[in-house]
C-alpha cells in the first residue's frame, strides 16, 4: 500500500525540521472511551455503502509508503476514541481502526484541515508547542529508519522526520512524526481505573487533501491504528516489553456497548487461526462455506490468499463483502428455503422483501470454516437488517464494489459483531466466540499474575445516550512498576 517517499515529498516536508530527544515512560493498564458515530442514529443504506466503499478503495491502494503495512483512515469511520495529548493534557477525538498502522492527528500547520464536525465534537488541533512533553521525532532516530525501509533522501540528523500517505481514492495526509504523552484512563482493579499515561510516536498532519480535508462533515482529529506493522502504538508500547502484542474488541450489536481490550484475555477462550504469512491485513485462510446443513461446492482455488484476493478480517467495515463466486450460491440458497418471497432491489445494490415472520426459523445460519477447525456463524438477524418496512440482505457481492475485488471477502461488523475477537500477533493468529459484549472480559497481568474483569461502558455523542460504545485499552505492566 505505501511507497517510499520521494526526494519531492521528503523536501517539502523540511519546514518541520528540529532535532528532537527521546521521551521515556511507563504504560500500565488503561482504558479509552470510544462511541460510533452511528450510534443511536439509523444509517442510511448510502451511509453504509459509501462508508464501504470508500475504505475498500483504500485497501486497494498499490504499495506507495515505507510505513510497514497500509494504513488508511476513513470518510465514515464506525468508531472513534476520546483520548487526551500532551502536557497538559488536551481532548482528540480518533477514529479507532483495525486496519491502519500509525496514529495522526491533525495539527496547528495544518492545510485544509476540518474545522468543524456534524458528529457533536469539538475539533483540536495539536500544537507542538502547547505540550511540555512533546518533542519532535529526528531522521537520525531508529523510528524514522524502520518506519522509511533505511536513510531517507534528503532527510538528515537535524531535520524531523516526514511522513506521507497516499490512498486508493486520492485522499492524502502528509506532516512530520512527533513523541508525546498519551492519557487515559488506568485499570486498577475490577471494573475500576485511575488516571495513567504513556509515551506514543505519532504523526502530526500538516495537510490533508480528499477525504480528510475541510469537506469532510464527519471529521474527527485522527486516527488510532492498531494494524500489524511495528508502526502501529500496540508495536510501539510491546517493543518496549510493557504489553503483550495482543488485543481484543466485542461489539454489541443489540445495545450499543462494547470492549476493546490490550493484553492477554483469559476469559472467555477464543478458538484460534492463523494469520496468513506476508499481508498486509488481517488476511485468514477460509476452507468452507455453509449454509444451513448443507457446505457450498467450491473448488480450493476459490479461497486462495494472496493480492486483491483472499479473506479479511475488518471491524471496520460494516457490510461482509463476499467474493464473486461465493456470493451468488450463498444468496440464492439463503432464498430458496422462502421461494414464495416478493424481492426488490433498493439503492440499486440490495436485495429486500417484506417478511413479518420469525427470521432464525425462516432462514437458514450461515457458517464459515477456517483453517484450524475455527468457524464463524452468522444468524439471519445478523446478515438480515430491516429498511423501510423490508427485510434486506447484507450480504454483498464484492465485484458490484469494483472488478478489482471481484475475488476478495471483506468480513465486517455484520459477521463481527456481539462476538469477541480477539488479535494475537504474538503467534499470528485470529480468533473469536459469540460472547454478551455488554459483560466483561477478564483479562491477565502479566507482572503480577492476578485477573482483573474489564467491562463495557459508555460516552454521550450526538445522537441518544443510550446506544453509545467504549472501547476498553488494557495495557498489561510487565517489567516497571508505576510512578
Amino acid at each position: 500500500m505505501f511507497r517510499r517517499i520521494s526526494s519531492f515529498y521528503s523536501l517539502l516536508l523540511i519546514s518541520f525540521i528540529l532535532v528532537s530527544s527521546a521521551i521515556t515512560s511507563v504504560l500500565c493498564w488503561g482504558v479509552i472511551n470510544v462511541n460510533s458515530k452511528f450510534s443511536g442514529c439509523q444509517p442510511s443504506l448510502f451511509d453504509l455503502k459509501d462508508h464501504d466503499s470508500k475504505r475498500q478503495l483504500r485497501f486497494l491502494a498499490g504499495v506507495d509508503l515505507p510505513l510497514g503495512g497500509s494504513g488508511r483512515p476513513d470518510g465514515l469511520g464506525l468508531y472513534y476514541a476520546k483520548i487526551g495529548i500532551g502536557t497538559p493534557a488536551k481532548d482528540y477525538y480518533v477514529q479507532v481502526d483495525t486496519g491502519s498502522d500509525i496514529m495522526w492527528v491533525n495539527c496547528i500547520q495544518c492545510v485544509e484541515c476540518p474545522k468543524r464536525s456534524s458528529l457533536g465534537i469539538d475539533l483540536t488541533l495539536y500544537n507542538l508547542k502547547d505540550s511540555a512533553t512533546g518533542k519532535l521525532v529526528s531522521c537520525d532516530q531508529e523510528f524514522c529508519y524502520v518506519i522509511n525501509g533505511g536513510p531517507l533522501a534528503g532527510c538528515t540528523a537535524n531535520m524531523s522526520c516526514p511522513y506521507l500517505e497516499i490512498y486508493g481514492d486520492g485522499s492524502s495526509t502528509a506532516g512530520y512524526f512527533v513523541k508525546d504523552i498519551v492519557l487515559y484512563d488506568r485499570v486498577s482493579g475490577d471494573l475500576k481505573t485511575s488516571s495513567a499515561n504513556g509515551s506514543v510516536i505519532f504523526g502530526c498532519g500538516a495537510t490533508q487533501s480528499g477525504n480528510l480535508d475541510s469537506s469532510n462533515e464527519e471529521a474527527l482529529d485522527g486516527i488510532l491504528g492498531f494494524g500489524k506493522s511495528n508502526s502501529s502504538m500496540i508495536s510501539q508500547l510491546a517493543s518496549s516489553g510493557k504489553v503483550k502484542k495482543m488485543f481484543a474488541h466485542c461489539l454489541d450489536g443489540v445495545n450499543g456497548g462494547g470492549i476493546f481490550a490490550i493484553g492477554h484475555v483469559v476469559q472467555p477462550k477464543v478458538n484460534m487461526t492463523p494469520l496468513v504469512p506476508n499481508q498486509p491485513h488481517y488476511n485468514v485462510n477460509m476452507t468452507a462455506v455453509q449454509v444451513g446443513h448443507d457446505f457450498l461446492n467450491f473448488t480450493t482455488d476459490v479461497f486462495e490468499s494472496g493480492d486483491r484476493k483472499g479473506t479479511i478480517i475488518d471491524s471496520g467495515t460494516t457490510l461482509a463483502y463476499l467474493s464473486e463466486m461465493v456470493y451468488e450460491p450463498l444468496v440464492t440458497k439463503i432464498l430458496s428455503q422462502q421461494p414464495h418471497l416478493k424481492l426488490q432491489t433498493v439503492r440499486d445494490d440490495y436485495t429486500c422483501f417484506q417478511y413479518s415472520e420469525s427470521l432464525d426459523e425462516g432462514f437458514p445460519n450461515v457458517t464459515f470454516h477456517f483453517e484450524n477447525s475455527v468457524v464463524l456463524k452468522v444468524y439471519p438477524h445478523d446478515y438480515l437488517f430491516s429498511f423501510n418496512g423490508l427485510w434486506c440482505i447484507g450480504w454483498q457481492n464484492s465485484r458490484m464494489q469494483s472488478r478489482d475485488r471481484k475475488n476478495m471477502t471483506l468480513l465486517g461488523d455484520l459477521v463481527l459483531s456481539n462476538k469477541l475477537v480477539l488479535y494475537d500477533l504474538e503467534n499470528q493468529g485470529i480468533g473469536w466466540t459469540e460472547y454478551n459484549c455488554s459483560s466483561s472480559i477478564q483479562v491477565l497481568d502479566e507482572r503480577t499474575g492476578t485477573v482483573h474483569l474489564v467491562g463495557s461502558h459508555y460516552i454521550s455523542s450526538a445522537c441518544h445516550l443510550n446506544a453509545h460504545i467504549i472501547l476498553i485499552l488494557l495495557a498489561t505492566l510487565l517489567l516497571y512498576p508505576d510512578y
